[in-house]
């Protein structure tokens, strides 16, 4: 007779579970019912552009790739992004339960009490609409996840003269800054690890956006307004696309979760290498992490930098595309320490420095899991050692965070922080099997060498926990499936990298259900194409490197330039000054209807840069001859196309743009160039009236920044015969 399951949680740990539960074990082995309090599935992740009201804001871009956030078999779209937005992810949810249906979803029905029953089943209350129900189910099945309530520091009060949100709730300028408040100052950000870095990074690009748009502005004087971000520590921020060769004169790029899951950069058997961090483990993931960066970051500010000592400590990650830049820049200043009370409009760190004519408070300071198990009882909270006081390991759980030896009939998936998707995939499958087959030799061998729980409880009191604690994605990855009897499908070849090993791409879809069905099967095949062909794509065909390089060009660069004529009507000299791009969000003047059309049903026009030259020319043969020139560009990055391209600024409104200039053709640079230290090569040409411009240039990373820049003209024409020679340095 099937066993009835209930499953708390329609997101993508609830969803999953059912699908494994009803499509990967016998057919008729179990009904189950999705128990979802919200009036969509999908948990953080919205379902529309529209939907603004959850923990995400819906244009939020994920910061892992696609071929991370996938489960093995539904598949991306073709049309979809390498990193898809928030809302995107929830509609690929829908897809996934659209194609993998057979559960009972109740959505806006709240579990609000459980009750273990002495032969093992449960009570189960719910309500919906003011109604409450009970149910019996033989299993439970919590996937509700880690982000149960934003935590609120007892030392910021709930009011006070400025605003103060979560930054789970920070959607724009115009909601964090009422038109009351409209009169410039400081925005406080207070936490420095992953959501801090990222929303400091947000709120930039959105101020930057509004000082130099065209546009309306959203706010009163957003030039009049800065960021200044709280850390203890300063972090390591990787941007959305790394290298997996970052040495190289010319890098390639790939979407930043390929070069970190290459299993062919570690020894096998795979070890965990998180948890505890010893200070020469520590030393190790230090040096690998400055290396993928190429920095030690000092040269975007001394907050910024890990040396010295830091070197000895457990790292920790961030991701964000400007947030450096934007450091360097000045628009986010670091400030060290720790908040220790807020009063008004002013702030006291624990450094005891002052920062005062603060306009809003944006609090980064993470997620309380504890609301998330609220009804379970207590005596079930003591079993599972529910700790409120830890809430980066709340539960003390058996092989990684699944169930507990006591609770036979209470299973755990999705309870888990870092890369996630294949994880819960996993842990899905291992609920599934213990239920079902609990006397499985492979099962039985796992639970009798697991130490996770004593492991757990260790790690709370343990100064050097990692980040991460549960886990490192490979390991577990790894140890589910050696639990679970499924061998990893081979990666396929890739060219060599600089240990002369092809890469060997960790992701969900290498590790399929050991008996998928034919529609399972195609959409696993489509998966590991899809990546060996992104793979492919950026190792030897120059993908993705005109996005490194549009993500480079932030902030200010010093600019010489030599113009050389060979004829006398237009004279020979040197430009000196400064060149700046100002990051805004798209605009569509010059762009075609069917162009605007396409970003707004998919991902929008996504960013440009407004670029500003402001400097001098002098004369070569007459250095009497001197005068100030300026010059204006807007240079867009179109991120399906993976094209860069420049365009003309219109003469009466030098904000906007008017028509195209070039798209940037990049060069597959050849063995001998590499040999030469060239970096990546472009070219494009344009013709203007009987000028034809061939434009030359050469952007010269140090891993993944963009150090230095060459840009050269030759303008031939009936009236014009010269050539420029432009170059770009920090």
């Amino acid at each position: 007779m099937a066993k009835n399951v209930c499953i708390v949680g329609a997101g993508p740990a609830g969803l999953v579970a059912a699908k494994t539960l009803l499509h990967d074990v016998s057919a008729g082995s179990y009904n189950v019912t999705i128990f979802e309090v919200q009036s969509r599935i999908g948990g953080l992740w919205p379902t529309s552009k529209d939907d603004a009201d959850g923990l995400v804001h819906p244009l939020m871009m994920t910061n892992q790739s696609r071929h991370t956030v996938q489960f093995s078999d539904l598949a991306w779209r073709d049309s979809d992004p390498q990193f898809p937005r928030a809302w995107q992810v929830g509609q690929y949810l829908e897809r996934y339960l659209q194609k993998y249906g057979g559960a009972t979803l109740r959505l806006g029905h709240k579990v609000v009490k459980t009750d273990l029953q002495t032969d093992g089943s449960w009570k189960i209350e719910t309500e919906s609409a003011g109604e409450s129900k009970t149910h019996i189910f033989d299993y439970l099945l919590v996937t509700t996840g880690f982000f149960g309530r934003p935590i609120w520091p007892e030392y910021v009060p709930k009011e006070t003269s400025v605003p103060i949100i979560h930054s789970s709730k920070y959607r724009d300028l115009k909601g964090l800054l009422p038109s009351s408040c409209h009169h410039g100052g400081k925005i406080l950000v207070v936490g420095g690890q992953m959501s801090g870095i990222e929303i400091s990074g947000t709120i930039a690009t959105h101020l930057s956006s509004a000082i130099h748009s065209p546009a309306e502005k959203i706010i009163e004087g957003p030039e009049k307004y800065s960021i200044h971000h709280v850390v203890q520590r300063p972090s390591w921020v990787f941007p959305l696309f790394t290298s997996p060769k970052p040495t190289s004169s010319a890098p390639p790029f790939l979407p930043c979760d390929l070069p970190s899951y290459n299993l062919a950069n570690r020894p096998h058997p795979l070890t965990n290498t998180q948890g505890h961090v010893s200070i020469e483990a520590a030393r190790i993931l230090n040096s690998v992490y400055q290396t993928a960066l190429g920095s030690n970051q000092s040269e975007f500010s001394p907050e910024t930098k890990i040396d010295g000592d830091l070197l000895d400590e457990q790292p920790f990650l961030a991701m964000s595309q400007h947030y450096t830049d934007f450091v360097r820049s000045g628009l986010i200043k670091v400030e060290k320490g720790k908040l220790s009370s807020l009063s008004g409009n002013t702030a006291i760190i624990s450094t005891n420095e002052q920062i005062s004519d603060i306009a809003a408070v944006v609090l980064a300071t993470g997620f309380d899991p504890s609301p998330s198990l609220s009804f379970l009882p207590s005596s079930v909270l003591e079993t599972i050692s529910h700790s409120p006081s830890h809430p980066n390991l709340p539960m003390a759980l058996a092989f990684h965070g699944t169930h507990h030896p006591s609770l036979p009939t209470l299973g755990f998936v999705g309870m888990y922080r870092s890369p996630y998707w294949g994880v819960i995939e996993m842990q899905a499958r291992f609920i599934a099997r213990l239920w079902t087959d609990p006397q499985d030799p492979s099962i039985q061998e796992a639970i009798a060498a697991d130490d996770s729980i004593a492991r757990t409880i260790s790690l709370r009191t343990d100064p050097r926990t990692s980040q991460f604690p549960m886990g490192d994605y490979a390991f577990l990855m790894q140890d589910f499936a050696r639990a679970l009897s499924i061998r990893i499908t081979p990666f396929g070849d890739t060219p060599l990298l600089g240990n002369g090993k092809s890469m060997d791409i960790l992701t969900p879809a290498r590790y399929p259900n050991s008996s998928p069905s034919k529609p399972q099967g195609e959409e696993i095949t489509t998966n590991l194409h899809a990546t060996h062909e992104t793979a492919i794509a950026g190792l030897s065909h120059a993908r993705f490197v005109a996005g490194a390089v549009f993500r480079s060009l932030l902030g200010e660069w010093k600019l010489s330039r030599d113009l050389n004529s060979r004829l006398p009507s237009h004279p020979s000299g040197r430009f000196e000054g400064v060149a700046r791009f100002h990051l805004r969000e798209g605009t569509t003047d010059g762009l075609s209807n069917s162009r605007i059309s396409e970003a707004e049903a998919g991902i929008g026009l996504g960013l440009e840069y407004l670029y500003e030259e402001d400097g001098t020319f002098t004369a070569r043969d007459q250095p009497g001859l001197s005068f100030r020139a300026t010059r204006r560009y807007i240079w867009r990055y179109d991120e399906l196309a993976d094209k860069l391209s420049v365009w003309f600024a219109r003469t009466d409104d030098p904000m906007r743009a008017d028509y195209l200039f070039h798209e940037v053709e990049f060069e597959v640079p050849s063995s001998d160039e590499g040999k030469r230290k060239q970096g990546w090569l472009a070219k494009a040409s344009h013709l203007c009236v009987e000028d034809l411009y061939n434009v030359h240039y050469e952007f010269n990373f140090h891993a993944v920044n963009l150090k230095e820049w060459k840009l050269a003209y030759t303008v031939n024409g009936p009236k014009k015969d010269y050539t420029i020679d432009g170059f770009y340095t920090r």
